[in-house]
C-alpha cells in the first residue's frame, strides 16, 4: 500500500492506495510546533486505526508547501514507517510541463493537483482549491501548468472579519437561511459564502475566456462540495485530488 501525505499550512491529509483505489484518508490540523515523534506515533495510530501497519507499506509520497514540516514528516516516516519517502520537488518527474515564470516557485500541491487533473480529466481545465488560500490553477489542452490566481482562503476571511471588527463573532461555514441576513451571523455566513461563489463563478467566467469554452472546472479542498452545490460552475468534486496526483507522482518515479 502507498501512504499519500499532502502537507497544507492548515491541514495534513493523508492517504492510503491500494493500487489505484483510495481506501482510508485522514484530515490533520498542521500543528508547527509538533515534534517527528509525535507525527509518527499520531501516523501509527492512524494505520492502527484501519488496521494496517508499517509492514503493509510500499512507500511513502509527500507533497508539501510547508517547509519546517517538511523534514519532520520525512524523519517520522523513515523512524516510525520505515520508509524512505518520495517528496515532490525539483528533479521529481511529474509529467507536467510548468510554464510558470519561475516554475521552483509553483507549490507542490498545486502541480501535485495539475498532474491529477492531467491523467484523470484532462484539459483545458480549471482547477479550484479551497484551502488556507483559494488558487485557480489553468491547465492547457495539452496537461501543461500555465498559472492561476491566489486569492484568501475562506477561513483566512472569516477569521480576518472575528479579529478586525470589534462586534462581529466566529462563525462556522455553512449556508444561511437566505442571502439577505436578518442577523449578524446570518448576514456574515451570507457573504462568505455566496461572496466566495461569485469569487469563484467571476473567475471562472475570466478563466474561460482564455483557456476556451470547453474547460472544465474541477473543485478541491475540504470546502470544495459546500461551494458545489451552490453553483453551476463546477463540474467536478475531488476533495481527495492531490492524493490522486500524488499516487500519480509515485507511479511515475
Amino acid at each position: 500500500m502507498l501512504l499519500t501525505i499532502d502537507i497544507g499550512n492548515t491541514n495534513i491529509t493523508l492517504g492510503l492506495y491500494q493500487e489505484e483505489k483510495l481506501g482510508p484518508r485522514w484530515r490533520l490540523s498542521t500543528e508547527h510546533d509538533r515534534m517527528p515523534d509525535e507525527y509518527g506515533l499520531q501516523i501509527l495510530g492512524l494505520l492502527s486505526h484501519a488496521g494496517k501497519s508499517p509492514a503493509d507499506l510500499s512507500g511513502v509520497c509527500i507533497a508539501s508547501v510547508v517547509p519546517p514540516l517538511t523534514s519532520k514528516i520525512v524523519q517520522a516516516s523513515m523512524q516510525y514507517l520505515l520508509q524512505q519517502p518520495l517528496v515532490v520537488d525539483t528533479g521529481v518527474k511529474t509529467g507536467v510541463r510548468i510554464r510558470y515564470e519561475n516554475p521552483r516557485s509553483v507549490g507542490a500541491d498545486r502541480i501535485v493537483d495539475a498532474v491529477a487533473v492531467k491523467h484523470l480529466y484532462g484539459g483545458p481545465a480549471c482547477v479550484v482549491d479551497f484551502g488556507t488560500g483559494t488558487t485557480f490553477d489553468a491547465i492547457s489542452a495539452e496537461g501543461d501548468y500555465l498559472g492561476g490566481a491566489i486569492a484568501p482562503g475562506i477561513g483566512i476571511a472569516a477569521e480576518a472579519l472575528y479579529l478586525r471588527a470589534a462586534k462581529l463573532p466566529r462563525v462556522d461555514l455553512q449556508k444561511p437561511p437566505g442571502v439577505i441576513g436578518r442577523n449578524t451571523v446570518h448576514a456574515m455566513q451570507s457573504g462568505l459564502l455566496f461572496g466566495y461563489i461569485g469569487l469563484v463563478e467571476g473567475m471562472v467566467t475570466r478563466f474561460r475566456k482564455e483557456l476556451g469554452e470547453n474547460m472544465r472546472v474541477i473543485a478541491t479542498g475540504g470546502l470544495a462540495e459546500i461551494i458545489a452545490n451552490e453553483t453551476d460552475s463546477i463540474q467536478v468534486v475531488a476533495p481527495w485530488l492531490t492524493l490522486d496526483g500524488l499516487r500519480l507522482v509515485w507511479e511515475m518515479n
